[in-house]
């Protein structure tokens, strides 16, 4: 343990960010890389410890708060403190220190009380950023907005690269061990937008596939790797994820898995249930032989297979434990895609896409049964870089929730002349536009939650500004979004 490390070099290039707020706290983050895209991040082999400081104002004037903690070298130099002990509803300022080096400072805040009357919550909701496909103008935003929270619901980082016209390169092949992730995810991170984004606000976080391997599931990768080959990666993955990210001490990783899904309250006005819709489900049905991943079919039977699960049967008990015991007036269920059914086939059959909630039919009729009755339940997801909105309907054609499905911050998408060719064989989808990357804003209150999408016309063009490309509105009570 080096006390007294004084770096020759910024430390603090990947900026400072904070996440996980709770009525008594919140986590801050940083990580030590005066050299971030080497191997350890120019970090000498000891673990080094830092000073942090806690304020109300961005002077460090008022109710200033001090303390030590650590960047640990097993965990790549990255700093996670767990303030516990702050009032709710709170605002706060933040830095850390390592020798004469000051980081950049943050912006954060508590929730409010469990019990306590809000009247306003303003989050976003964000997937995809593909740091080859476009410039992060939409993280930008997100750091200029007045919110209190970024959802962010998978593809935080891309492993592979594809896609056409790349505005920028990886510099580097396909990760597959903790250095190489470790390197990605630091490229990500000395990005400006992403990190104000992260500076301005407190983030919750659940991932998809693209953190580790494209469409794996559980411990099977795309390329049917050994299964103990496949853990291996898939734990440098999560290692490093965590490294990145204002995540807990309770997710630190034990063994190969990881525990994302958790519940956050925001007083008695919101309920927002994080799921995890990768690390615990079955492989993916109607496989064809020697290949993993995804298929876009029809006939698919074993889809309904009532043993299929995308969240793992501990996680379905779980999240059916928390929404029965939610006394708030809305429940936000953030997940990794879109949940609602979607024909891909304008014709008389039916095509499913095998990776999204379409393969794991039975599971999705338990998740939409569990929210009937319940106080405002409303879907949030990622993952088909378009915006999707949706009625959630049960079997008997009843609508019992609502759904927002965002596009991806620079993740190319399919033609927009094929996704519109499929909304007249899914009257359930209000809205579905991937022309163009963003995010969606929410602005919920007691009576309605309120829907931005955002868009933006080139995420190529570093000036890029957004737009609001539709709005729409779900009443208290009254489950299925509006447009506005």
């Amino acid at each position: 343990m080096l006390a007294n490390w004084k770096p020759q070099r910024n430390p603090f290039t990947l900026g400072v960010a904070s996440g996980n707020p709770r009525p008594n706290g919140v986590v801050l983050w940083t990580r030590l890389a005066p050299d971030p895209l080497a191997p350890g991040g120019g970090m000498p082999a000891e673990s080094v410890a830092v000073e942090w400081d806690l304020a109300e104002d961005a002077q460090f004037s008022k109710g200033l708060r001090s303390g030590r903690s650590f960047a640990i070298a097993g965990e790549g130099h990255s700093v996670h403190v767990e303030l516990v002990d702050l009032p709710p509803d709170s605002h706060w300022y933040y830095r850390f220190r390592a020798g004469d080096a000051i980081s950049a400072v943050g912006r954060t805040r508590t929730a409010p009380a469990a019990d306590g009357s809000v009247d306003r919550l303003r989050l976003a909701l964000a997937s995809c950023a593909h740091y080859e496909h476009g410039l992060f103008v939409a993280y930008r935003e997100l750091g200029e907005a007045d919110l209190d929270l970024i959802v962010h619901v998978g593809d935080y980082i891309y492993e592979n690269a594809w896609g056409v016209d790349p505005v920028r390169r990886f510099g580097a092949p396909e990760p597959m061990t903790l250095e190489d992730y470790r390197q990605r995810h630091a490229l990500y991170k000395l990005d400006p937008n992403l990190q104000l984004a992260h500076a301005n606000h407190p983030w919750l976080f659940t991932w998809d596939d693209h953190e580790v391997d494209n469409d794996y599931a559980g411990a099977l990768g795309q390329d049917r790797d050994p299964e103990g080959a496949f853990l291996l990666r898939r734990a440098a993955a999560y290692q490093a994820y965590y490294e990145h990210l204002p995540l807990s001490r309770a997710q630190v990783m034990q063994g190969p898995w990881m525990r994302l899904h958790d519940r956050f309250v925001w007083g008695q006005l919101a309920d927002l249930h994080l799921l995890d819709c990768r690390q615990y489900r079955s492989v993916q049905p109607c496989r064809p032989p020697g290949q993993g991943g995804s298929s876009n079919l029809a006939g698919c039977e074993a889809r309904l297979d009532p043993n299929a699960s995308m969240l793992g049967a501990a996680q379905e008990a779980w999240f059916y434990n928390s929404l029965s015991n939610s006394q708030q007036r809305w429940n936000l269920i953030a997940q990794s895609t879109l949940f609602a059914p979607k024909d891909g086939d304008p014709g008389e059959a039916e095509v499913i896409w095998t990776d999204g909630w379409d393969g794991y039919a039975a599971n999705r009729a338990r998740m939409i049964e569990s929210m009937r009755g319940k106080a405002n339940p409303v879907l949030l997801g990622g993952d088909v870089h378009a915006h999707y909105v949706a009625n959630v309907n049960a079997d008997d054609g009843s609508t019992i929730a609502s759904e927002f499905c965002g596009t991806s911050i620079t993740s190319q998408a399919w033609p927009q002349e094929k996704i519109a060719s499929e909304l007249p064989a899914n009257p359930h989808l209000l809205l579905g536009d991937g022309s163009r990357r963003g995010y969606v804003a929410f602005d919920l209150r007691p009576g309605q939650l309120q829907a931005d999408l955002r868009v933006f016309e080139n995420v190529r063009d570093r000036n890029a500004r957004g737009s609001s490309l539709a709005k729409f509105a779900v009443n208290d009570g009254k489950p299925g979004p509006l447009r506005s």
